[in-house]
């Protein structure tokens, strides 16, 4: 089996440098016209310039493909819709949306200013969504269509000075979880993507020596165009870094019923270990499987006291 993307239009954001630019270049070498989509900022969000972009649509059209850069500022939606205007009137159609554009702004939270809590918000979580938006109607019409968010271990499972980016990087598994399902029977398949790599971005973030021969961005889009095949999953996370590849889920545990003279703060403390014991726990397919559980549990010991 060889994925090729022959006649498929992508758009990639952030991908004037780092893990955006790989992928750009991989999705072109294997065929697809692609809208290399860069602001052009610093790493922190200021500052604007498209010579990355044009820089990257160079090196494709060397190589022989097709591309076009475009310097939309992903949190403006105004902007984005423009940038899909544009993929459509160059090619007629969206199969392939990575949301990989994404900006820092690290501090503790006790020294975070909220306006930079915000701005991280909006880059990480908005632009995803505006991005989305923007091609959803599209892609819903043809029937086709393939988008990757990008999360992080940072939203999985936390990192210290990072409370805006990780609850941003949190937020667009949400989104995901809920396009996944509404895309699903239009064959618009969401994912995400929780990349390792040394770039810009994490270069004073990952201190280790060693990282800079092993964690290069090609093997994290290898991991992307997966994301993006004809036959890709829906509603994954996959964990990519140094060529190690990995899932990441959300499980429940089994839990228990308390009648309802146990219903209480201390009831609750005092089954701590019961509710959490894993034995049996499970990947939830949507929100109302969780509500089902538990109606259940409550009509099976009402049913058995009748």
């Amino acid at each position: 089996m060889t994925i090729r993307f022959d006649g498929r239009v992508a758009i990639v954001t952030g991908a004037g440098n780092g893990l955006g630019r790989s992928h750009a270049l991989a999705l072109a070498a294997r065929g697809a016209k692609v809208v290399v989509n860069d602001l052009g900022g610093a790493r922190d969000g200021t500052g604007s310039s498209s010579a990355a972009a044009q820089e990257v649509v160079k090196q494709i059209k060397a190589n022989g493909g097709e591309a076009i850069a475009n310097g939309a500022n992903v949190a403006d939606f105004e902007q984005v819709q423009a940038m899909v205007k544009d993929a459509m009137a160059a090619w007629g159609r969206v199969d392939i949306l990575i949301n990989n554009a994404g900006i820092l702004r690290d501090k503790s939270f006790s020294k975070m200013d909220m306006a930079d809590f915000k701005l991280v918000m909006d880059v990480h979580l908005m632009g995803a969504a505006y991005c989305c938006k923007a091609v959803w109607e599209i892609m819903k019409e043809q029937t086709y269509g393939r988008i990757v968010m990008t999360s992080s271990s940072s939203g999985l499972y936390g990192n210290f000075g990072q409370s805006n980016y990780s609850a941003a990087k949190l937020a667009v598994v949400g989104l995901m979880n809920s396009l996944a399902q509404e895309g699903e029977k239009y064959n618009v398949r969401v994912n995400s993507l929780a990349p390792a790599a040394l770039t810009r971005m994490t270069e004073d973030i990952i201190p280790d020596p060693r990282a800079a021969a092993v964690m290069q961005p090609e093997p994290v889009s290898a991991g992307v165009l997966a994301l993006c095949a004809e036959d890709a999953p829906n509603k994954f996370i996959l964990c990519a870094g140094a060529g190690g590849y990995a899932s990441a889920h959300l499980y429940e545990t089994r839990g228990i019923y308390l009648p309802v003279e146990q219903q209480t703060p201390e009831a609750v403390v005092e089954n701590w270990a019961r509710l959490d014991d894993p034995k049996g726990e499970e990947r939830l397919s949507g929100a109302l499987k969780q509500t089902e559980k538990f109606i259940g549990y409550a009509l099976a010991a009402h049913k058995s006291q009748s």
